[in-house]
């Protein structure tokens, strides 16, 4: 079950990772059309349809990937409190409840979406340039089936904190400044001590 949920985990962290380079795009295209807009007084028609679909696939195909690396905002005032056992079975009941229904509506609606955009070949109406947008509207259904597949495997993670008592760890990857600080502290807490009395001396 283990190598189950580490292989899905890379997949959500290689679709995360690949469509992260979106926000190369995104620059390239802001800047480029930054510089002809003021400077050569040429603006473009596609620039602003290339933005917002730049940013709609990154939004939509980095849904796995945060779940995946526990990034999405969770209300846990109380939730941090309980046992970890207790945390894994809220977590299982309410992946049941919430999150499976709102990604299976996501997959079922956005492939209904996406064929209709690929029947008529739809086009954006945001500008002259016509960009064809049912290539972007697949990633609808794409991006439910990645976060159903992820659901499946924070489940299993939840089965095994119930019986072991002890979360799995998760894949390393890129981490915030601030929880990097938090682990460091927890690892090595006569640092931070020795840091803070030096500063107190000051």
């Amino acid at each position: 079950m283990i190598k189950t949920i580490h292989a899905i985990e890379g997949l959500s962290q290689w679709v995360g990772k690949a469509f992260g380079w979106c926000i190369l795009i995104l620059t390239l295209s802001v800047s480029y059309e930054v510089f002809v807009r003021y400077v050569l007084n040429s603006p473009t028609v596609w620039a602003f349809d290339m933005m917002v679909q730049m940013y709609g696939a990154l939004f939509l195909m980095s849904g796995a990937y945060a779940l995946a690396q526990d990034t999405h905002v969770r209300g846990d005032v109380l939730y941090r409190l309980f046992p970890v056992r207790w945390q894994a079975r809220v977590d299982f009941v309410l992946y049941i409840l919430f999150f499976f229904p709102g990604m299976f509506a996501l997959f079922w609606y956005g492939w209904e979406i996406a064929s209709d955009s690929w029947r008529y070949k739809e086009v954006s109406w945001n500008s002259p340039a016509r960009i064809q947008i049912y290539f972007f509207k697949t990633l609808i259904p794409v991006a439910g089936a990645l976060l159903m597949l992820q659901g499946l495997a924070e489940m299993a993670r939840c089965w095994l904190a119930m019986r072991s008592g002890e979360w799995l760890p998760r894949i390393d990857d890129v981490k915030e400044t601030e929880d990097m600080l938090m682990h460091m502290q927890e690892d090595h807490p006569e640092m931070f001590r020795a840091q803070a009395g030096g500063r107190g001396n000051e």
